[in-house]
């Protein structure tokens, strides 16, 4: 990461000065992907007149991303159309960054009118030679873009458009992306539809189609109807692959229908697929859901047998459940097995580890795990950091939890307001007043939310809480008078025309106590 951030900024220092384009070459720096999240927070430092040299360096496309991920609309628009008459038009894929980001930012509108400029201009972009017409390019490229950000119904009105105007022709990838569009909105109805759509117009679904569908019937729990569909797929000739198989196995799992799920696994050689680590992970995780850890640890077994090795992901299912059920030695037995047979944790493993451990108070632990985290090149992050401090707080270890405080700003994070309260309420408690202006400072030097959460309160006194009980006590004895008076006319007579609610109410009260305890109050005075 520091060598990424010095090259980016060496890069932004040149394309400040005089002269860039040679310097850049002579630096010797490639347009890394990595380099590209550092220059985007200098990008509007940067004058105009350096975004066709980044673009020259980096390419189109990946300039185009860059400048509209900071809001540079304009700019970007200026680069890809305001180009020297001898230089050929820029390919379509470098307004796809544009397009897309107008999608992600909920301008679908605007992606539209993108769309329809770049239509009426065929003359203003070039098309990779990838088997399909220019216009239908176009159409993928705004369909694609509109349905990966979460706007099927645009994409699927600008299809429906193109179809009755009869200029473009969608193809089976337009249907494809149509489908998952749909699929990710959940949308089971729009997706049966289409379907149908692509048979009229004689659309031969693909593999990718198939899977699509699949995908989305099994995300609505409907996994009979995905068995069916992979039938289908025989009989028509296309072949089944791991994509559309396994989101039916992670189905049937996780519906507890695990016979039904090993017959599809004892299937896949006819299918001619062979079963993957995601298809292992699926089962692992649906037992661990139904705390069957003996399940869990056959598939475990079962897919070492077959030479399919375990990853962090997998191990993590199990953390899951015991970080769930508090079982603290079996998940650190299942840790030093992970680490000794040299599987390497990842940042979700210790997240979970550590939760598991501060909410079974062992602080030694949590201290030792988050030490193995960092030696192995990983940092706490907000809600680790988080649970730590109030472990230390639970544990009276006040100056270390500050020292926690302290490196969390360190490493970028900011504090929960809430924990920050925690630990001014104690600081203030015991006198450190030189901690408690530290912190203070620190919180100061950052925007900050001050909200507190709705189950937040403050130690209530004696006063507070014996005010809340007579409340209480009220309203359930007038809770049942009401259930005991069944004729509302009754009812009504209990209340003068002039009293109040509360009135009423204490005069209920008064007569219950009559009637019941012979005029001995075990209640207060009535309600203020």
């Amino acid at each position: 990461k520091d060598s990424a951030a010095a090259a980016a900024a060496t890069v932004v220092s040149i394309l400040s000065d005089a002269e860039p384009d040679d310097r850049l070459r002579a630096s010797g720096i490639s347009p890394d992907p990595a380099l590209f999240p550092h220059l985007r927070k200098s990008l509007t430092a940067l004058p105009e007149s350096a975004f066709p040299v980044l673009a020259r360096w980096a390419g189109s496309a990946a300039a185009v991303s860059l400048l509209a991920s900071r809001g540079l609309f304009a700019a970007s628009w200026r680069l890809l159309l305001f180009q020297s008459p001898s230089s050929p038009p820029p390919p379509l894929a470098a307004f796809a960054p544009l397009v897309r980001r107008y999608a992600r930012l909920g301008r679908a509108s605007a992606a539209l009118r993108a769309f329809h400029f770049l239509r009426h201009n065929p003359d203003r972009y070039t098309v990779d030679g990838d088997g399909s017409p220019a216009a239908t390019s176009l159409l993928n490229m705004a369909v694609g873009a509109l349905c990966k950000e979460d706007h099927p119904r645009p994409a699927a009105k600008l299809v429906e458009r193109c179809l009755r105007e009869g200029e473009l022709a969608p193809d089976e990838r337009t249907y494809n992306m149509l489908l998952d569009g749909w699929s990710s909105a959940r949308r089971l109805d729009k997706v049966g539809k289409l379907w149908a759509e692509m048979r009229v117009a004689g659309v031969r679904p693909t593999v990718v189609s198939y899977g699509t569908l699949i995908k989305a019937v099994c995300r609505m729990q409907q996994p009979d109807q995905a068995l069916s569909l992979l039938d289908e797929m025989r009989k028509e000739g296309i072949h089944a692959n791991v994509v559309t198989c396994n989101p039916i196995v992670h189905a049937l799992a996780h519906a507890g229908r695990f016979r039904d799920a090993y017959n599809l696994l004892e299937k896949f050689p006819l299918y001619g697929v062979a079963p993957n680590i995601s298809t292992f992970n699926s089962l692992v995780l649906a037992y661990c859901k139904y705390g069957d850890l003996a399940g869990a640890s056959g598939v475990l077994k079962a897919m070492m047998g077959r030479g399919i090795l375990p990853t962090a992901k997998t191990y993590n299912y199990f953390f899951v459940f015991f970080a769930k059920t508090g079982n603290v030695e079996l998940g650190m037995n299942l840790y030093n097995k992970m680490v000794n047979n040299g599987y390497a944790p990842d940042q979700t493993t210790y997240n979970l580890l550590v939760k598991m451990l501060c909410e079974a108070n062992r602080i030694e632990l949590v201290v030792q795990m988050i030490k193995e985290m960092r030696a192995n090149g990983f940092e706490s992050d907000l809600a680790t950091s988080t649970m730590l401090i109030h472990l230390l707080c639970r544990s009276h270890r006040f100056e270390e939890a500050c020292a926690e405080f302290e490196d969390m700003f360190r490493r970028g994070h900011v504090p929960q307001y809430i924990t920050y309260r925690m630990l001014m309420k104690e600081l203030k408690r015991l006198g450190l007043v030189q901690l408690e202006e530290k912190l203070t400072d620190l919180m100061r030097s950052v925007p900050h939310s001050t909200k507190l959460p709705g189950s937040y309160r403050e130690k209530e006194g004696d006063n507070a809480k014996e005010k809340r009980k007579l409340i209480l006590e009220k309203a359930q004895a007038v809770s049942n008078v009401l259930k005991e008076c069944k004729d509302p006319k009754e009812l009504h007579k209990l209340k003068d025309d002039e009293e109040t609610d509360v009135q009423a109410a204490d005069r209920i009260v008064a007569n219950i106590r009559k009637r019941v305890y012979g005029g001995v109050s075990r209640l207060a005075s009535p309600l203020p």
